[in-house]
């Protein structure tokens, strides 16, 4: 691998209004000298107010200096070329796409868009202007619905059971190809279920949340027996940087790591906890009995029962050690959620 100096380069964040994408740049600005490039297309997925307040906090924390925000499309070739030609990144971390398994079953035009088109449109950018180092979001969900846990790296990742799925599993086989041909460095990651403050508010643990505190039911599939590898926001973002620093190297210098706390828990356990921590927090009344306020039902289609990482390989290379607890956590998250829900978006 080739050490990278992270010091006065230029860092392109795409997605850099999303969740994990807001919390990467607050982090680089925050720690490091570079100048950080984001760019968010600012669609209406889910409350773009969210997106705004996240962008506007990281205007906060980089000063007009050092961070800049552009708004467009990663799929517009035109527009992420000029990004390329203004400000010659040294470091792309990509993490823009059309997130949700979910969705993808009634829009599946938005993924191949965003997912396949726009990682096409980053990967010829990067072969036409040089960098250093590609890092890019893939999922856990590539590892479909197996039996075998924790998922390593090695494991067969051709049977994707949702369409999210499919376009993670085909960024991850053609930055393969262009790493091959061009000899792009590149990394992939594969994100496991991830959690925290500024969260989307379409995840589970968000809707969770806000449905508790209207009082109405929660819908826990598979009968709450479910299993996710729930990281916590904070860790993943240290395990991005840790890999943005170091480059592959080798015929083909591109790698693939999961990304997760490396354990899992159950869903009925996850709701419990959380439940707990928005009670202690003040965010739901205390006569709140969780019990009545949960229906247990059937797994969904484009679902997993369990997701387990195995990060051993991200620890051997990178000293990766996620250290935040479910609880600590959920506990970070509900004290966020009081204010954000009373209208305080700070």
């Amino acid at each position: 691998m080739a050490e990278i100096r992270v010091d006065q380069k230029t860092v392109f964040v795409t997605g850099a209004a999303g969740f994990i994408g807001a919390s990467v740049c607050r982090r680089l600005l925050e720690t490091t000298d570079v100048r950080v490039i984001g760019v968010d297309s600012f669609t209406d997925y889910y409350d773009v107010a969210l997106k705004e307040r996240r962008a506007e906090l990281l205007k906060q924390s980089g000063g007009a200096d050092r961070f800049s925000l552009i708004r467009g499309d990663v799929s517009d070739i035109s527009f992420v070329e000029e990004v390329f030609k203004t400000y010659h990144p040294s470091v792309v971390i990509h993490l823009a796409a059309q997130a949700g398994v979910r969705y993808s079953i009634e829009h599946p035009d938005v993924y191949i868009r965003s997912n396949i088109l726009g990682f096409y449109t980053i990967l010829e950018m990067c072969r036409k202007y040089p960098v250093e180092h590609l890092v890019f979001a893939s999922s856990s969900s590539v590892y479909g619905d197996g039996d075998n846990y924790p998922t390593s790296e090695d494991q067969d990742t051709s049977h994707p059971v949702s369409l999210y799925a499919a376009t993670k599993k085909s960024d991850e086989v053609i930055a393969h190809a262009y790493s091959k041909l061009y000899g792009i460095p590149m990394t992939g990651l594969r994100f496991f279920t991830v959690y925290g403050p500024y969260g989307r508010p379409d995840m589970a643990y968000f809707s969770f949340a806000d449905k508790m505190v209207r009082g109405e039911k929660i819908r826990l599939f598979n009968y709450g027996k479910c299993e996710r590898d729930f990281t916590y926001i904070d860790d993943i973002v240290e395990g991005i940087c840790l890999v943005a620093k170091k480059s592959p190297g080798g015929d083909i210098p591109y790698e693939i790591y999961n990304i997760g706390k490396g354990s899992p828990d159950l869903l009925s356990d996850f709701v419990r906890i959380l439940a707990e921590e928005l009670k202690s927090a003040g965010c739901i009344r205390e006569g709140f009995r969780l019990e009545d306020h949960v229906e247990y039902v059937p797994m969904q289609p484009g679902d997993v029962q369990t997701t387990y990482a195995d990060t051993s390989k991200l620890e051997r290379d990178f000293g990766y050690h996620p250290t935040t607890d479910l609880r600590t956590g959920l506990r970070r998250f509900a004290a966020w959620y009081h204010d954000y829900s009373r209208g305080n978006r700070s």
